[in-house]
């Protein structure tokens, strides 16, 4: 009895040490990209100064959006290394290699001391952060649901949200210093900077503490399992994603398209919309999401736990729609009356991204089997991020100026909306009647 308890209280622990150190790197992601977004009216103008404003503002959003390219290409390398040598040894390199590109960040040179080096070394510096962002979400959401309990894939797997909205609170609350304690010209200066050099803090502190995690025990079955069998080998890890789980892929990349559009609208692009378009003052918007992320990291666990109890579609689907509802009637207030009240209760009803959030790394990491879930799911995080994320402000910027319609983001959320609601579709046809994938409570 006494053994089994010491084992019980080990496992306990190296649980939490698991949480921590896979959500780490995650929040260092996103916290950067929190950063960027709200300082993306200063980087404009250091880093791509032009005559119209609005040009300077939309090739920042370029360069935040380009960047993304590379993410691809570090969640198929990363994921396709998890899959083969383990999801302990990949997210220790990631997160060296994230903190190496978040510091380059903040001590770049502007375009005022070195030129057309100046935008080119930042683009850089993001194309670092997006190759070694790449398998980092898949990978750490594969760990956190490969050592939760039995039926807490969702509340586990939420601890990736969590991580983001705390990540985008600490970046909102660190802007918000800033424009309080520093003058203009010393923000414009150095205080910028700040926040991307702090960055660099965490990739010492999250090397250490993924070091101290043992492999997840589902992946240590799973090579036992392959070790021991005597059938060879027939096909890659990803000629067998490919060929065997196209309708896995499909479901995944749909629905994180969804809650990254909705994600980056609400997180990187309308803090900017309020100052540009509306003549807000920016630390009204900033205020907004500070509160906005620190509610959002309790819901995301609530909805991923309610997930756990009643199934991932019965809280994905209805998020899905009363957001893309809400979000079109408060965006159509606030222009109608751009006041502040009017803001915050627009960036309130983003607490569905929080329902939404919750059940979502569970969903598309458990779909599929061990052997190809880092890759799988790191594969359509990082297209659907690239194509629906990472160019979202740069499109709603354009959407705007293109349109002269203010109101026109709604277009774009009623896109991702939709694609997401097809993506759940389209994988409870594949399910009807039987399931592929060891994914406990997965419809109601």
């Amino acid at each position: 009895m006494q053994a089994e308890a010491t084992k019980a209280e080990a496992l306990a622990q190296m649980r939490r040490r698991v949480v921590i150190s896979s959500t780490i790197g995650n929040a260092l992601e996103w916290f950067d990209f929190t950063v960027f977004g709200l300082f993306a009216g200063i980087l404009s103008k250091l880093f791509f100064p032009a005559d119209n404003p609005n040009s300077s503002l939309l090739l920042t959003f370029a360069t935040f959006g380009i960047a993304f390219a590379a993410r691809p290409l570090g969640g198929l390398v990363f994921g396709l290394y998890a899959d083969k040598h383990g999801r302990k040894k990949a997210l220790v390199v990631m997160i060296s290699l994230m903190a190496v590109g978040t510091g380059l960040l903040g001590l770049l040179p502007t375009y005022g001391a070195i030129g057309i080096a100046a935008p080119l070394l930042l683009l850089l510096a993001r194309l670092i952060q997006g190759f070694s962002a790449g398998g980092e979400f898949g990978s750490a959401s594969a760990m956190l649901i490969e050592f939760a309990p039995p039926g807490r894939r969702g509340f586990y797997g939420a601890f990736q949200m969590v991580s983001q909205n705390l990540a985008f609170a600490i970046g909102a609350a660190m802007a918000i210093s800033l424009n309080f304690s520093l003058s203009p010209d010393a923000f414009a200066s150095w205080g910028w900077r700040v926040p991307f050099i702090l960055g660099i803090l965490i990739g010492p502190t999250g090397w250490y503490l993924r070091q101290r995690c043992d492999e997840s025990p589902e992946f240590q079955a799973y090579l036992a399992e392959k070790a021991a069998s005597a059938q060879p080998a027939r096909k890659t890890t990803l000629g067998q994603l490919f060929s065997e789980y196209p309708r896995e892929l499909i479901a995944s990349f749909c629905l994180i398209a969804a809650g990254t559009a909705i994600n980056y609208v609400n997180a990187i692009f309308l803090p900017t919309y309020a100052v540009a378009e509306l003549k807000l003052p920016i630390l009204n918007a900033q205020m907004g999401l500070l509160f906005l992320s620190l509610a959002n990291a309790a819901i995301a666990m609530a909805s991923g736990a309610l997930s756990d109890r009643i199934g991932r579609r019965a809280v994905l689907i209805p998020s899905l729609i009363i957001y893309g509802v809400l979000f079109y009637v408060m965006l159509q207030r606030l222009v109608a009356e751009p006041t502040t009240t009017n803001l915050w209760q627009m960036q309130i009803v983003a607490v569905f991204l929080g329902t939404l959030a919750g059940p979502m790394p569970a969903f598309m990491t458990e779909i599929f089997p061990v052997g190809v879930r880092s890759t799988g799911a790191s594969l359509m995080y990082n297209l659907a991020v690239m194509l629906f994320g990472g160019l979202a402000p740069f499109i709603n910027t354009w959407l705007v100026q293109a349109t002269g319609d203010k109101a026109a983001p709604v277009y774009y959320i009623f896109f991702a909306a939709a694609v997401g609601l097809v993506g759940l579709s389209a994988y409870r046809a594949r399910t009807s009647g039987a399931r592929t994938a060891p994914a406990p409570a997965l419809s109601p």
